[in-house]
Parts: C-alpha cells; sequence; structure tokens
C-alpha cells in the first residue's frame, strides 16, 4: 500500500528516510522545511485533511515571524494578512460590541508594522489557517521532502539502526523505516502514547466554544473603533468576538457551561446575539468545543522518537503562546536532527532538546495561566452597562482593574524573546547571568543561552540576514583567532559562517570581541580570544 502523494518528494522507498514527522500542522511543516532545507529525507504524514475555517491560533509572534524570515516567508506571509497590515492590531475590553469602553490595548503582540530595534519581524494577526498554507507551499517545493494527507501512524519499534514504523490509509497498512521519528501529532498524540510517555498537570480546567461566523454589517453596527477582538465583560459573562478574515468572517468565543459541548447554529447565533447585544442575521460557518489545559510531557523522547509541539505541552491560550512555542520546537529539533543525521554533532547534542525546550515550555505555561481571566462578582456583571451613577462606578472599577492586570497578556515580549537556554549543556558558562525574566519587557542580553541581540546594518538588513544554516562567528575588526575558529569547525566538521559586520559595535552589542551564534540565532559562546568550544556546543 501507498500512501496518496500530495506533494512532490525524493524517489526513496522504506529505509530511505532521515526523518518520519507524524502531524502535518504547523510544528510538523516547520519542522520538514527545516530539516528539507538542510537536504534531509523527510516523509511527512497527516491523518486529516487540516481544512476548515476554525483556527485555534490567530497571532503569529515576532520569535515566529523571525524563524519565517530564515525560512524566507515572512513576506510571503505578509502578503496574506487577511484585515491588512496596517489594520489596528488593538485588544478593546467593552460591556459589549453595543455597550460601553472598558480599556484598551494598543499593539498587542507588536504586530504593527514598524522596525524594531530588539528584533528583525513584527508579529501578525493571521488565521493560523492561513499560515498553514503558506508552509504547505513550502513544504511541497523542497525535493527532499515528501508529505502524505489521510495517512495515521499506528506504532513502531526501533533498534540502534532507526524506527520501524506502521502507517495506515484507506487501503491498508504499510511499514516504513526512518533513522529517526518525530512526534507533531498534537494534544492526543499516538507517538506520545507509543513511547510511554504521559502529560502531568491540570486538563480542562476552563470549557469554551469557539464559533466562526459571517457577520455581515457587524463592523458597522457598533461605535468602539476597529480592533483585532473585543474582550466583553458583561451581564452575559465573558466572551471574545472580532473580525478574522476576509468576506466579515468573524470569530466569537465563550464559556462552556455545564457538561454541554455541542450548539446548534440556533444556540450559537443566539449567544453571539446576546453578547454583543446586536442583532443581525449572523451566518454560523463552523463551531467546536474545546478545553484549556496546562500540560507537561514527563519526557520528550525516547530513544529515536521524539515529541514536539502539543504533542508534549500544551498551554492556556492567553497570551497566544501555544502554536508560536512549537515552531520553536521544530526550529531546535530540526537543526539538532541534521546535525545528527550529517555526522557533525554528538551524542548530547539531541539530548539537550528537551533540556532546553522543557524549561521554557514550563515559565511559558505558567504565565498563560496567569493571564486566565478572573472571574467578576455577579452582582458587577449584573449592572455593569447600567446608565446610572453606580454603572459607571461599575465599569470604572472594571476598567482599571483591566488596564492593571491584562498588559502581560497582550505585551509579551520579554516572554516571547527574553527566555534563555542558559545552564543548557550546549552553552557556555559565562560569568554574567542572564536578565531575569520580565514577562512584558524584553532587555537584549548577549549571555550564552540567550537569543543574539538583533540590530540593523547600515545597508537596511538585519544583522540576522548574515547568519548561517550552521555556526556563525560574529567578529568585531580587531578580533584575532578567526584562522583557528575556521580550523577547529573544519577539524570536526561544523558549519561555520564567519562574519564581521560593518557599522556595527560588536563590542558593545554583544560585551566580547567574538560571538559564537547557533544555527537557532542563539547565542553559544562569547570571548575577547577564540577558545575551540565546538565539542561542547555540539554535544561531543
Amino acid at each position: 500500500m501507498q500512501p496518496t502523494v500530495t506533494a512532490t518528494g525524493p524517489s526513496t522507498g522504506p529505509g530511505e528516510w532521515d526523518v518520519l514527522v507524524v502531524g502535518a500542522g504547523p510544528v510538523g511543516m516547520g519542522l520538514a522545511i527545516e530539516l528539507g532545507l538542510r537536504g534531509m529525507n523527510v516523509l511527512l504524514v497527516e491523518q486529516r485533511e487540516r481544512a476548515g475555517a476554525a483556527p485555534r491560533a490567530k497571532t503569529t509572534n515576532v520569535r515566529t515571524r523571525t524563524i519565517l524570515r530564515r525560512w524566507e516567508l515572512a513576506d510571503r506571509l505578509a502578503q496574506e494578512a487577511p484585515l491588512g497590515l496596517d489594520y489596528p492590531s488593538d485588544m478593546r475590553f467593552v460591556t459589549s460590541l453595543a455597550g460601553y469602553p472598558l480599556a484598551t490595548f494598543e499593539n498587542a503582540f507588536s504586530t504593527a508594522p514598524v522596525r524594531a530595534d530588539t528584533h528583525p519581524e513584527h508579529g501578525q494577526w493571521v488565521p493560523q489557517y492561513t499560515l498553514e498554507r503558506i508552509l504547505r507551499e513550502k513544504v511541497q517545493s523542497l525535493p527532499t521532502v515528501s508529505l502524505h494527507m489521510g495517512v495515521r501512524f499506528l506504532s513502531f519499534h526501533q533498534d540502534e539502526h532507526g524506527i520501524h514504523a506502521t502507517l495506515a490509509d484507506g487501503k491498508g497498512e504499510m511499514q516504513v523505516e526512518a533513522r529517526y521519528l518525530v512526534g507533531a501529532d498534537g494534544a492526543r498524540s499516538a507517538v506520545r502514547e507509543a513511547i510511554g510517555a504521559r502529560m502531568e498537570g491540570r486538563h480542562g480546567f476552563s470549557r469554551h466554544f469557539n464559533i466562526i461566523f459571517r457577520g455581515t454589517g457587524l463592523a458597522q453596527a457598533h461605535k468602539h473603533g476597529k480592533a483585532v477582538a473585543y474582550w466583553q465583560v458583561g451581564p452575559s459573562g465573558f466572551s471574545a468576538v472580532g473580525p478574522m478574515d476576509k468576506d466579515d468572517l468573524w470569530f466569537f468565543g465563550c464559556a462552556a457551561e455545564g457538561e454541554a459541548t455541542t450548539l446548534t447554529d440556533e444556540d450559537a447565533a443566539a449567544r453571539i446575539r446576546t453578547a454583543t447585544g446586536i442583532d443581525l442575521p449572523f451566518e454560523i460557518v463552523a463551531k467546536d468545543f474545546w478545553v484549556s489545559s496546562e500540560l507537561l510531557a514527563d519526557r520528550y523522547s525516547k530513544g529515536r522518537a521524539f515529541l514536539a509541539g502539543d504533542a508534549c505541552h500544551q498551554h492556556p491560550p492567553f497570551g497566544g503562546y501555544g502554536m508560536n512555542m512549537g515552531i520553536g520546537d521544530a526550529l531546535d529539533l530540526g537543526w539538532k536532527l541534521a546535525a545528527t543525521l550529517q555526522g557533525w554533532a554528538g551524542d548530547g547534542l539531541l539530548g539537550s532538546y528537551e533540556a532546553e525546550r522543557r524549561p521554557v515550555h514550563r515559565t511559558v505555561i505558567d504565565e498563560a495561566v496567569a493571564n486566565h481571566p478572573a472571574s467578576l462578582p455577579l452582582d458587577m456583571l449584573s449592572v455593569i452597562e447600567e446608565a446610572s451613577p453606580r454603572g459607571e462606578a461599575v465599569r470604572t472599577g472594571v476598567g482599571a482593574r483591566i488596564a492593571a492586570t491584562k498588559g502581560r497578556e497582550f505585551h509579551t515580549l520579554g516572554t516571547v524573546l527574553g527566555l534563555s537556554y542558559a545552564g543548557s549543556p550546549i552553552v557556555a558558562v559565562d560569568p554574567e547571568s542572564p536578565p531575569a525574566h520580565d514577562a512584558q519587557n524584553y532587555r537584549p542580553s548577549a549571555v550564552p543561552g540567550c537569543l543574539a541581540p538583533h540590530a540593523w546594518l547600515p545597508d537596511g538588513r538585519s544583522l540576522y540576514d548574515l547568519f548561517g544554516p550552521g555556526f556563525t562567528l560574529l567578529a568585531a575588526p580587531e578580533a584575532a583567532g578567526l584562522a583557528a575558529a575556521q580550523a577547529d569547525a573544519a577539524r570536526l566538521g561544523v558549519p561555520l559562517r564567519i562574519v564581521q559586520p560593518d557599522g556595527i559595535d560588536l563590542r558593545a552589542l554583544y560585551g566580547a570581541r567574538l560571538a559564537l551564534i547557533r544555527p537557532d540565532q542563539f547565542v553559544a559562546w562569547r570571548g575577547d580570544a577564540w577558545q575551540d568550544v565546538f565539542p561542547l556546543v555540539t554535544g561531543q
């Protein structure tokens, strides 16, 4: 049996795949792209067609778009901005669309298309299905990646040479062999079950409905101004509504009370009318039920099998971290798998994947939990839309509370860019410690383990544009030892690009004359005199 091929891939048979990736969502496709750009033969399988209009994620944050930039996809995604890049990325808290304003957070998630000194790409408000389409186009363009839809992962076993997996489509089963297996197959991961990993934490601590609807005339029916989301705190409780795509396509999210897990179209439209206070003939396009969880796998790998994305970490949605964190997994695991397959990594490199990513996931989950909406007393909600001194006093108090507490959910650069891998077994020890975590404010640092500090070159390019696919050694004009660094890299087969950027005071930016940047744009080592750190930073 051969699964239906939906993308041109290498004409290889069983036993010739470098990596089998299960799950073709953003994480699986991102991993396939990172591997494919490095010439790895990748078999990417997905059991669903991944169609529909009900995205979980709507925010592609600045770090993810920076990763897309390295894949030459950031500009492509910008072209697909459904509301236009200049559409205000504001979060407005209101009692309802028909009611009163409470608080506003401008430029949420740093999505305004302005040039920032600290990072090369702004965020973008865009439905996940649009991002997936662009990733899929890239996957289909890579000659060493083969994408198969409608194919399920059933089981696998492994030995010292590779993994032996059983897959199936509607026609039957097939056997596939590969050097490595990655489960990017979501919250109900079959690969996670196959390696015996368990999710630890809280499952389903809140329950929600997500509704996609066509709201013709809705944008003109309220007076709150343009925003990407209107968070409604009113007599009917807490809900969110906002424009999602062209052709008057909107989203609406609300709590699921009791044990209900389904809604009729009539019930869905009635909830929207009640919460917004606006009576229009809403057309329900899609609806689904979901639960909010904070879960981490007790392990991320077993031998040659690894987990990424929701398969090993699940976040409450507050802060927009989930899908973006999964893309970060794809980058981290992708370059390490490629290095191992290409023969220039030691046994410790793949072992560093969990050591680096799991603490980051824990911090981000804690941040998302802290952003979980706090409930308000029912007596406050019942009068919050009263046109009376009592109603005005409640609105003033609730608005002040929102303004004081919700900024960390929408202004997140300190979490998105500031978390460090310091203490990783493949990061050099430095006399200086990374900056303390500040969820909202990002303070660039060149301490090894931190994201490489960014700068713009005189010609308008980003410093990141000079980084190579392997390691990059940034060197000040007066730096010595460059030939030795090149020789050390050549001896171990480590790909190295040496860059002496014009117009940048490297010592001021990085605190040293030399800085070694990893393939994922994090600092591996820095110093004023070259030291052979390649055995350390490649896990040898």
